[in-house]
């Protein structure tokens, strides 16, 4: 007889918890089944390497996330009750290959200081750009954190006002051509092209304009954060929040079939047999690519136009270093910095260069590389006197020669390739320094979150402009349901708003709360107890 529960979620990936969050405060009996041995997908700090030194394995820096009322009005108690703690601190710097450095603070009037060191012109058209964008927050907060509008509806709505039309514009030009048009001097446009990349898109391609206003929005406006204790304490959180009303999250438990009867999910299938069964829903965090693998009924059209929706051009290569404390040749203070990047180059047409080669698979001793010892402003991570280094290096997931499988092959040389590069930046980032050192390639991304992050897109599907908002990641899915299947609702970083800690699950919860028939905003603004 199997085991029967309101909702079940199958993922226990942030988002999928985030959903089943606020279904457990609505009062719903819910199961999150996780195939790992712990729970919260990309969103985990873990002791990778050696007892007591805590890395966030994927997501680090919480910037999305800091606009969502869950988190800004405190909707779930995590703060308040769960143990959530957020550090805020300066949101993101760049080391030149001269040492040199350019700092975004908080504080506007600190950073453009900074700027000016530059170019006195840029710094004042720094300044109106993160002015716009602040007065822009509340028009994009509206949209990132709820169930998109169809994308003809939200075309017509951007198109009646000024800001919306100039919204609209940006998300369909490309972040080198407003920097071009916009800036004078190439290390500010490599600082602010650099910082939009992390969206995992070349500055050249088109769609990635609109990062150029949300960035210093969201710096300035609401600030960039990692919680106390590493990435994972949100996800704890959520953990504690849906037990805290009756919640189950069940890991070793991997997910083989979503179990359907008469055009709607009924339950779920482990690999082992066991089945579980849904009397409201089912929620999937599956990415449209494994869409087939798992569910049946889907129209055959669905499909083929899920499985078409592009990745990014490139993945991320993780280092895990082990450490004694580290030093910059650069100083102490750009040693706070939340987002750190190290440039090999100060010229803007090498940095373009470098995201060319990543496009076609080849990889240069050049590297685009950022990282930071998170301990610094959390000591909490590390024993005491000790430090960690988290690299991260773009990469590509298929390689020209060898394709994605070579990676089990050259891990330990494009390890060394990438400290090369840090040790430019890092005074003792050397042999005698380090305790231990592992690293995550592309590959080992796709192979640890195989429905998430297939073919080592971490942020699931690329944001091109014809896979965002309505059109994340089809048409057809971007309402976080699945036609064929009534009651199956998708969660994951490949569904609007995008990949990173956004606390996407929301618009999942809201749109299953309309078709459930409860009030979201009483659940959602009910104190917690």
């Amino acid at each position: 007889m199997a085991d029967t529960y309101d909702v079940l979620v199958m993922g226990a990936g942030h988002n999928g918890l985030v959903a089943a969050a606020y279904l457990a405060k609505a009062g719903k009996k819910v199961l999150v089944l996780e195939r790992k041995a712990w729970p919260g997908g990309g969103v985990v700090t873990r002791e990778l390497n050696t007892p007591g030194y805590w890395h966030d394995e994927h997501s680090s820096v919480h910037i999305m996330i800091q606009g969502n009322p869950m988190i800004r009005d405190d909707e779930l108690g995590l703060i308040a009750k769960f143990g959530l703690k957020y550090r805020y601190g300066t949101p993101y710097a760049m080391i030149f290959a001269d040492q040199r450095t350019l700092i975004a603070y908080k504080d506007l009037d600190r950073t453009c200081e900074g700027i000016a060191k530059f170019s006195a012109r840029d710094a004042e058209t720094y300044r109106q750009f993160a002015l716009r964008a602040i007065q822009m927050l509340p028009m994009f907060g509206a949209g990132l954190y709820a169930p998109p509008m169809p994308m003809g509806a939200f075309f017509a709505m951007m198109d009646q006002s000024d800001e919306g039309r100039e919204v609209l514009e940006a998300m369909q030009r490309s972040s080198l051509e407003i920097a071009n048009q916009s800036f004078e001097s190439e290390h500010v446009k490599i600082w602010l092209l650099r910082l939009v990349s992390e969206n995992l898109q070349a500055p050249d391609e088109l769609g990635t304009g609109f990062g150029m206003y949300l960035m210093p929005g969201l710096m300035h406006g609401y600030g960039v954060s990692q919680p106390v204790g590493g990435s994972g304490k949100l996800s704890e959180a959520l953990v504690r929040c849906i037990e805290h009303y009756g919640g189950e999250v069940r890991c070793n438990a991997e997910v083989r079939k979503v179990l359907s009867s008469g055009g709607r999910a009924v339950g779920l299938e482990l690999v082992s047999g066991e089945q579980f069964k849904a009397k409201d829903a089912v929620i999937g965090a599956l990415h449209p690519h494994v869409l087939r693998r798992f569910v049946d009924g889907v129209p055959e059209r669905v499909l083929a136009r899920a499985e078409r929706a592009t990745l990014a051009a490139f993945s991320l290569m993780v280092s895990h270093y082990d450490l004694k404390p580290i030093k910059y040749y650069a100083g102490e203070e750009v040693a706070q910095a939340i987002m750190l990047e190290f440039m090999a180059s100060d010229r803007l047409n090498d940095m373009l260069d470098d995201f060319d080669a990543l496009k076609r698979g080849r990889i240069s001793e050049r590297v685009l590389g950022a990282g930071g010892d998170e301990s610094i402003n959390d000591p909490s991570r590390v024993p005491a006197g000790a430090g960690l280094f988290h690299g991260i290096t773009f990469a590509p997931y298929e390689l020209e020669e060898g394709g994605a499988a070579r990676w089990d092959e050259i891990r330990e040389q494009m390890g060394d390739r990438s400290l090369r590069h840090y040790q430019r930046f890092v005074s003792n980032l050397t042999s005698d320094n380090i305790v231990h050192r592992g690293i995550v390639t592309p590959l080992d991304h796709a192979r640890n979150m195989p429905t998430s992050m297939v073919g080592g897109d971490v942020h699931g599907v690329a944001p091109y402009f014809y896979q965002i908002a309505g059109h994340r990641p089809t048409p057809d899915l971007a309402q976080y349901t699945v036609p064929g299947v009534e009651r199956l609702y998708l969660v994951g970083p490949f569904l609007h708003p995008g990949g990173g800690v956004y606390g996407a699950g929301r618009g999942t919860a809201m749109r299953m709360f309309d078709d459930l028939k409860l009030n979201f905003e009483k659940v959602a603004s009910a104190k917690v107890k």
